[in-house]
């Protein structure tokens, strides 16, 4: 039996996954039975960006044997019916949030979403907005609006045009020597920012064009993309609970740092920043001290999770 093989998690179709040794060679493997049931909470054991050990009883035959720590990760709910967890991608240096606002039409719960989601996992995130190019005078300023509204809060913020190629140099100095997950809802050109920053992605993307006539390129599974030996990007599949299937409602306030920072001046300690005296928080949003949609999406939030678990 050969043993001593580790190597980088970069795709998985639910029960096999490609991985990428440490010299750069890529195989097929499998996970060994046990792993499945060793406290794994979630619905699958290994995920994109995982770090693992291999070995082969046969030339070829691999078998996941281990799973690295984790240095963090991102779930979603596995499905409506089940309380499991499904992992994204594990072990991200830095999460891209990619949205536009036209063409399609920025969701601001959506990107409060993500960006809560990654507040949790302790995942930097930067926010991207593309196709500027498509514009006018009006909504670039509100866009500016927006960006500014980001910065305060504590988020940096990218304006880029994958299309006329502006900003692209930016994003790649950005993501340079790290890994990268980009999420975003369809059409935000996702795929388009993949093509430019990884020659990989352009080339599978050809074959699934080739293969299918309507040249449908829709994300199932995470899978990641190598930019060059130290870089890669993982493409994340659409994700409408994202991240908050493993929160409490009470936890919530604490990953909206511009709550977290205020409510040190909340009278209870316990604050929920909904309708309770003495706060702190609800006072600065409503005198438009703090950006008043972001107030809105964590009401719109707290409300879900107390949907899911009423006490």
């Amino acid at each position: 039996m050969k043993t001593g093989k580790e190597g980088l998690v970069v795709k998985s179709t639910g029960s096999w996954y490609r991985v990428r040794l440490d010299d750069g060679e890529r195989i097929d493997a499998r996970v060994r039975g046990k792993l499945r049931v060793q406290g794994i909470q979630s619905t699958n054991p290994v995920a994109v960006g995982d770090r693992v050990k291999l070995n082969t009883k046969t030339e070829g035959d691999w078998t996941i044997v281990e799973v690295c720590d984790r240095q963090n990760y991102i779930v979603r709910k596995a499905t409506k019916l089940s309380k499991q967890t499904h992992i994204i991608a594990a072990n991200i240096d830095l999460a891209i949030a990619l949205v536009t606002l036209t063409h399609p039409k920025l969701k601001l719960g959506f990107l409060d979403r993500v960006l809560v989601s990654t507040e949790a996992y302790g995942i930097e995130t930067i926010i991207v907005f593309n196709k500027i190019d498509l514009l006018n005078t009006e909504e670039k300023e509100y866009l500016n609006q927006l960006c500014k509204a980001y910065n305060d809060v504590g988020y940096e913020t990218r304006q880029i045009s994958v299309q006329a190629e502006q900003g692209i140099d930016q994003i790649r100095q950005i993501v340079k020597n790290k890994i990268c997950a980009i999420s975003g809802h369809s059409g935000v050109g996702k795929s388009s920012l993949l093509n430019v920053l990884s020659p990989e992605h352009r080339a599978q993307v050809t074959d699934v064009s080739t293969f299918n006539s309507k040249g449908q390129h829709t994300t199932t599974f995470a899978e990641m993309y190598e930019v060059d030996e130290s870089t890669f990007i993982i493409d994340t599949p659409g994700i409408k609970s994202f991240g908050l299937s493993t929160m409490d409602r009470e936890e919530l306030k604490g990953f909206f740092p511009e709550m977290h920072r205020l409510s040190v001046n909340c009278k209870f300690h316990n604050c929920l920043h909904i309708n309770e005296p003495g706060c702190a928080v609800k006072p600065a949003f409503e005198n438009s001290q703090l950006p008043w949609f972001r107030y809105e999406n964590y009401v719109h939030l707290f409300d879900e999770l107390k949907e899911q678990n009423p006490l």
